[in-house]
């Protein structure tokens, strides 16, 4: 393999990486737990919040929302990952491929 491949290969893997991390930054990941719903984009900012209570909710319940929120914000992070890995692990392995 010449070096002029080489690099060619390099740069159309770079552009593709660029190409997911774009993609991956602009996809909307939910969380979910029984009372709350959390939107997060690909840089795992929080877009929304949704809390799902009825008039029987009572101000000692806070805590227990509170829990909720952590569990569906950790549910949509952790999509977020799975995702990237998914779907950036292809380059790593290109990388190994290279050296």
């Amino acid at each position: 393999m010449n070096i002029q491949n080489l690099m060619r290969q390099a740069q159309k893997m770079q552009k593709d990486l660029q190409k997911v991390q774009d993609e991956l930054k602009n996809t909307v990941y939910e969380g979910k737990s029984s009372l709350v719903l959390v939107t997060l984009n690909g840089n795992k900012d929080v877009l929304s919040v949704k809390i799902n209570v009825d008039e029987s909710f009572q101000k000692e319940d806070i805590e227990l929302l509170e829990d909720m929120f952590i569990v569906a914000f950790n549910d949509a992070s952790k999509k977020v990952e799975e995702d990237k890995e998914k779907k950036m692990g292809k380059y790593g392995q290109g990388l190994a491929g290279l050296m």
